[in-house]
């Protein structure tokens, strides 16, 4: 996965373009990608898709042609959607459009200006303070024009068609943690899943944030209906611990599995309450789809100093930290894809579990007390309304044991789905 973050880096990305477009190329060595281009001025919902940005080179230079801003040091050095500019003008003039960090002198700010025409530099607030008075060349080489807007979906089969959504924004650019981390982890997650045949289709998408989502929901309302629950990852290589934001509804079932398997865990963690602010979540989750998408992070968006600078670059970020959200998000899809109702088919009474073989098949088992007591569980909320987390919760035994003992109750069919 640092791997994969490593070589997602350099490129410049923004919410339409050729460096969304190579990002996807990259993934799609990974993992076999559906492409989408929707063209500009495509309605989606109430927004309109824009016109395609891309940029070849930028800089400014002082009187002796040296470059004291430098696109090809860092995509981040230009404003992102900057119009195409070729000047020449005073530092009083120039300062208008200089954008730093006072507060953090040697980083270099992430700004963009997506749906008002602008152009501006972003740089390092030491550099800016060494700058004397003159005249400096500008040259921003850009486009803006009809294009596209660019975003892909890697499906995992599963065995009913009912979907899960794993959403991942690819629009920022040399942003280690946010958002690279996350589509490396999505990536991942998407290979590991695709080693078995799980019981939800799990459907990754990864879009431009905000208005990638707002267009593959504009172009998707047909299949939102099958969408059961949902995820969206991001700032996911940070060494903070994890922080789940629940969806809108506040209950849905990924946010009773996430805050169960985080709790279950022992892991350092936080579960917050949803907010209309942050990434693709607050997409899913409007009123008018109401989608149960939580959101899975380490540190939060706007949480630590480094978020949107250069300073959340590829040390920011650790193929520990990295692992370890996959690993939580690989145990909460195996109690999200295993969390069903059953039915006891033999409710009347304890039936006699003996003469099946049940206890005897836990003969030897460290566990056995545990294994026993999971089969009872089961069968006394077997009724069609409590799934098997609910078990796990109200008995407090691991989920594990409580979807062990109820494919052996299966099997010896005492009870069905």
């Amino acid at each position: 996965m640092y791997a994969l973050v490593e070589r997602m880096y350099p490129l410049c990305r923004s919410i339409t373009g050729d460096g969304v477009r190579a990002t996807l190329d990259i993934v799609g060595e990974y993992i076999p990608l559906q492409r989408h281009e929707v063209p500009t001025g495509t309605q989606v919902l109430d927004w309109t898709v824009p016109q395609e940005w891309n940029i070849r080179d930028a800089y400014v230079a002082d009187a002796t042609g040296r470059r004291v801003v430098d696109f090809a040091a860092s995509s981040l050095h230009v404003l992102g959607y900057s119009v195409p500019v070729q000047q020449t003008m005073p530092l009083s003039e120039l300062r208008a459009h200089l954008h730093t960090l006072p507060e953090h002198p040697t980083w270099v700010p992430y700004r963009t200006s997506y749906y008002r025409p602008d152009w501006g530099f972003c740089l390092a607030q030491e550099t800016l303070d060494a700058l004397p008075d003159g005249d400096y060349e500008v040259r921003i080489d850009s486009t803006l024009a009809d294009g596209h807007l660019s975003y892909a979906e890697h499906v995992v089969p599963g065995q009913v068609s009912d979907e899960v959504i794993v959403s991942s924004h690819v629009c920022h650019p040399s942003l280690a943690n946010d958002n690279l981390a996350g589509i490396a982890v999505a990536t991942y997650l998407a290979r590991a899943l695709a080693e078995g045949t799980p019981y939800y289709t799990y459907r990754f998408l990864f879009a431009p944030g905000t208005i990638g989502a707002i267009t593959w929901l504009a172009r998707n309302a047909e299949r939102v209906e099958r969408v059961r629950h949902g995820l969206v990852l991001a700032c996911a290589g940070d060494r903070g611990q994890l922080t789940y934001k629940r969806s809108r509804r506040g209950d849905a079932g990924i946010d009773r599995v996430m805050q169960h398997v985080l709790g279950a865990s022992g892991r350092p963690h936080r579960v917050t309450e949803f907010t209309p602010y942050g990434y693709d979540e607050r997409q899913f989750c409007s009123p008018g789809f109401d989608l149960g998408v939580g959101s899975l992070s380490r540190t939060p968006y706007a949480g630590y100093p480094e978020y949107h600078t250069s300073a959340d670059d590829l040390g920011f970020v650790s193929p520990e930290a990295m692992a370890d959200t996959l690993a939580v998000c690989r145990e909460a899809f195996a109690v999200l894809d295993r969390d069903r109702a059953y039915v006891n088919l033999s409710p009347y009474g304890e039936p006699q579990l003996g003469r099946r073989g049940l206890y005897d098949a836990l003969g030897g088992r460290s566990d056995a007390k545990e294994a026993q007591m999971a089969m009872l569980w089961v069968l006394s909320l077997s009724d069609g309304e409590h799934g098997l987390l609910d078990v796990a919760e109200r008995s407090g035994l691991p989920f594990a044991t409580v979807a062990a003992a109820a494919d052996a109750l299966h099997g010896a069919g005492l009870i069905k789905a």
